[in-house]
Parts: structure tokens; C-alpha cells; sequence
């Protein structure tokens, strides 16, 4: 009996995470513990008009499944994001569910977390150099891979510009990582010539403005691309090409398929985004918190490392949206008729 005991003990003490061949979305079963599973969310920000969504989505999961739900949002404050997982911790949330504003800082929540027994998902950014239990997010390097083949595709030479995100979000380098990776080539060819890379601070389309101003002033408004990260910062450059008599006469990326972009697109001066869906997103960080906090395994197709380890990721795929299939929003409910045409 004392033996059956002890391998009973070292069962349940296994790794919660393993890694098949498909990723599951199936809601969890009732929590084992009483009362309802306690999900603590961490946000960086509502500024966006995605991240919105992606607070709207994930209480509607949670209500969804029963669980009982903690929202904070830091307003890009790393201390504050530490000091809300805290009190979130405190309060007894038995999962984190954490979208940081510094994927490095965010390590300490994790670490805290740990220490109570908590298991933490790493929310469409990258928590690094650390322990985290799972990342949940879309393909971040492919979606920079997308900005720059569609760029490259439509503007096989010319001088191109480079607008990365906050150097903070590990997900700006992941995706500035892609985006070179479809465009080295070319540049080697001198094919294109980047003369430009820069990232903008905080993700503020004023920084991209600012970037595209000098960069046109330096070259004589001799600009063939601009690859901006975001729809934010392709807002920003578009006011500065604007400005200069050039809007729509230059390719410009983004990504996150955000309301302004959209009529951008229909208008002609933005030129593709990236669409990303955010409900697979949403529910699948709320069931994979619901099995973590119940100690049941989450299944996983892929791993990022995070500079510490190899991570259980679920990953999901955007898709690349331009004039010529801009109604895949609308269909997709995302957006309204009236939201992309003002009709």
C-alpha cells in the first residue's frame, strides 16, 4: 500500500504539458478543487484596439466555461504589471494568463508564480529566460516573413524602409527576424536597398512618423517600402508620406487587421495587413488555463525557446489581408460592412 501510495504521488507530480501531434481546444472539465477555476489575466495594455478585443474574447471564454475571471491592465508600466500578478497571486488565482509589456521583466512573474504552485501562459508574447508553462500566440516569425514577401513580391527593387516595434516585445524581434529573412536575399542581390531600420518605441505610430520623416528627408522622398511591424506604426508612416504628397504612391505593411487600417487598405494608402484572428487565441489560452489549474496536460504542436527553455507553444495562423480580399474580416465577423467601407 505504502508503495502504491508513493507512485501515486510522483503521477501526479508529472509535467502537465506534453506535446502530440494536435493541438487541443476542448473545454476542461470541472475544476477538482471547490468552487470555480481562478483565472488571473495580466495585460499590458487596452490602448490597441486588438488588445480590446483580446480582453473581451477571453471573459467571454471564461464565463463561457465557468471560471471565475481577474482582469488588470498595467498601461505599459512594468512595475505595475509586477505589482498586479502580485495582488492577482495574493487573492489566489490557481493560473496567470500574462500578455507582458517587457517579455525580459515578465521573467519575475513567473518566478513568483512558481513559488505559490501557479502555472503561468505566456500570452501572444514571448515571456523570457524563464520557466513558463506555455506560450500562446500566432506565428510571429511568419508573420514577418508575410510583411516582407508580399513587400518584395509587389516591389522587387527600390529603397525600403524598416519599421520595427517596441524593443521591449520580444515579438517586435521575432518579427524584424522574419522579415529579414525573406529580404537579406535581396539585399545581397542589391536588389533593395534598406535605408532604414529602426524600431519604434512604446509601438507609437509617432515614432513612426518620425522615422519615416527623416528617412524621406535623407533620401529625397526616394521610397519605394516601407515595412512597417503594425497597423499603429503603418498609421504613423502614412501620415509622413502623406504629408510629403506620397500616400498610396508607397507599399506599406502592418499587422493586427485594425479598423483604421482596413479603410486604409479600401482607401489605397495602406497597402496589406496581417490578420489575426484573436478568438483561437482567446479560447485557447482559457481552456489551456482551465487544465493547467486542474493539473491535466495541455496538448501542443510546437516550441519557441525562450532563452531558457524550449516552451509548449500553441501557435495559430494569420493570414495575409489586402484590397483583393479585405471582406475576409467581415466574413470572419471580426469587422462590420460599415467598420472597413464607413457604409
Amino acid at each position: 500500500m505504502r508503495i502504491l501510495r508513493l507512485l501515486f504521488v510522483l503521477l501526479t507530480a508529472a509535467s502537465c504539458v506534453k506535446a502530440p501531434q494536435e493541438t487541443s481546444t476542448t473545454a476542461a472539465t470541472p475544476s477538482p478543487h471547490a468552487g470555480p477555476v481562478r483565472i488571473g489575466f495580466s495585460m499590458d495594455t487596452l490602448k490597441e484596439e486588438r488588445w480590446q478585443r483580446d480582453k473581451q474574447l477571453i471573459e467571454q471564454r471564461a464565463k463561457e466555461v465557468g471560471a471565475h475571471l481577474d482582469v488588470e491592465v498595467a498601461n505599459g508600466d512594468d512595475a505595475v504589471q509586477t505589482n498586479q500578478a502580485e495582488n492577482m497571486l495574493t487573492k489566489g488565482v490557481d493560473v496567470l494568463i500574462v500578455a507582458p509589456h517587457n517579455g525580459e521583466i515578465a521573467a519575475s512573474i513567473v518566478e513568483a508564480a512558481h513559488r505559490k504552485g501557479v502555472p503561468v501562459i505566456s500570452y501572444d508574447r514571448l515571456i523570457r529566460n524563464s520557466d513558463v508553462d506555455l506560450y500562446i500566440s500566432h506565428q510571429v516569425e511568419r508573420i514577418g516573413e508575410m510583411q516582407a514577401d508580399y513587400a518584395l513580391k509587389h516591389v522587387p527593387k527600390g529603397n525600403y524602409v524598416l519599421i520595427g516595434g517596441s524593443p521591449t516585445d520580444y515579438n517586435a524581434i521575432l518579427l524584424r527576424k522574419g522579415q529579414m529573412n525573406i529580404l537579406k536575399p535581396a539585399v545581397d542581390r542589391h536588389d533593395i536597398k534598406i535605408i532604414s531600420d529602426q524600431f519604434a518605441r512604446e509601438w507609437k505610430a509617432e515614432e513612426a512618423l518620425r522615422i519615416t520623416e527623416d528617412a524621406l528627408t535623407r533620401t529625397g522622398n526616394k521610397i519605394q517600402a516601407i515595412v512597417a511591424s503594425n497597423d499603429g506604426t503603418a498609421g504613423g508612416a502614412i501620415s509622413a508620406l502623406e504629408a510629403a504628397g506620397l500616400a498610396g504612391k508607397v507599399l506599406v505593411t502592418g499587422q493586427d487587421a485594425q479598423k483604421d487600417a482596413m479603410q486604409r487598405i479600401v482607401k489605397g494608402t495602406q497597402t496589406m495587413t496581417i490578420y489575426k484572428p484573436i478568438k483561437p487565441l482567446a479560447d485557447n489560452a482559457v481552456d489551456a488555463a482551465m487544465k493547467l489549474a486542474q493539473k491535466q496536460p495541455v496538448a501542443t504542436t510546437d516550441k519557441i525557446n525562450n532563452g531558457k527553455k524550449d516552451v509548449p507553444a500553441i501557435l495559430i495562423a494569420p493570414i495575409a489581408v489586402d484590397k483583393s480580399n479585405v471582406d475576409v474580416t467581415i466574413k470572419d465577423g471580426y469587422h462590420t460592412h460599415q467598420d472597413v467601407y464607413g457604409q
